[in-house]
Order: C-alpha cells, then structure tokens, then sequence
C-alpha cells in the first residue's frame, strides 16, 4: 500500500510538470529554429533561439512572425513602430527624421560593398503606400539587407502575426546569451 502511495504521488508530480510545461510552452515561451542567412550576422542559419510571447515589441527588437507571404515563420528585425516614417538614405536609416546608427549590421560586409549601398534608398511610402506605419503594424528588416526577403518585399506587417520576441540564443553552444 505504501509503495502504491509513493507511485501515484510520483506520476502526480510528472503530470503536474508536464502540464505546466505545456502552459510554459504555448503561452509564455517556445524555442525557434532560424532558417536562412538573412539575419545574418546577428543570427546564423540553424542557430535555435528563445522566443518570448509576452514581451512588448520595440524598435530594434529582434522578432519571430507568422510570413505574410508563405506557411513559415520569419525572423527580423522591428524598424518602424505605429505613427513612424521610416527611410533610407546613402546607408543610413532614418526613423521620423532621426538618423539611427545600425551597429548590429555586418560591418565588414558593408565595407566590401561601398561601391554600392549595403540597403537601397527608400521611404516607407515608396515601399508600402504609406506615410506612417499604421496602427496595428510594423515595418521589418533583415539584418543581412542583400539578401532579406522583409517589409521592403512583403510590405507592412500586422502585430497579430507576431509570435514573439527573440531574446536567447542557445545553440550553437559558443553563441549562447541574449540577443
């Protein structure tokens, strides 16, 4: 009787962890495999990162989204806010006519382009129609601009298609820590 006690005590602990992982997992944080080299260097292809669902999503936060354009998930960097104008001019991002510097932009593969631009010049208006972002949207950018499929493609993006906001990296196991 006694060992009959400890066993069902033992499976209500088992159980218990697997229900409060599976609450953990759906709506607090859940792991993202990264594929393609569009974040690149920030992020590299198969690197896995820890995606939170309650985070606030802000300017340069690095998200995971539902693409507007195929069954994946994207993963981009967030530039444009709601109320926000965004341009780019002669490589440098301007975001309501403040200039940004983009320290997480391969540097090196910005100084084998300067025959040309690293981003093309654009405003948001040529690239979506609009002056601002809209309520309810933001605009994206890949890290690795020659190659990123984002908002410059597919246009703005709606904030319900946001999984989340990528905080951790955690493998490869040399680049572990926050992004």
């Amino acid at each position: 009787m006694e060992k009959r006690k400890e066993i069902f005590s033992w499976i209500k602990v088992f159980g218990f962890a697997i229900v409060i992982a599976l609450i953990a997992r759906n709506f607090i944080f859940s792991p993202y495999t990264v594929h393609g080299e569009s974040m690149m260097p920030t992020i590299q292809n198969d690197n896995r990162v820890l995606v939170s669902k309650l985070s606030d999503i802000d300017r340069f936060d690095t998200i995971v989204f539902d693409a507007p354009d195929s069954d994946d998930r994207y993963i981009k960097r967030v530039i444009g806010l709601p109320g926000d104008t965004v341009e780019m001019k002669n490589d440098t991002l301007y975001v309501n006519g403040k200039a940004y510097s983009e320290d997480y932009l391969n540097s090196v593969a910005k100084q084998e382009s300067i025959s040309q631009h690293w981003t093309e010049d654009f405003t948001l208006e040529e690239k979506t129609g609009k002056k601002v972002v809209p309520e309810g949207y933001v605009f994206v950018l890949g890290d690795n601009r020659p190659i990123s499929k984002d908002s410059r493609i597919f246009g703005l993006l709606s904030m319900k298609s946001i999984q989340g906001q990528a905080v951790f990296r955690f493998w490869p196991f040399n680049e572990i820590g926050p992004l």
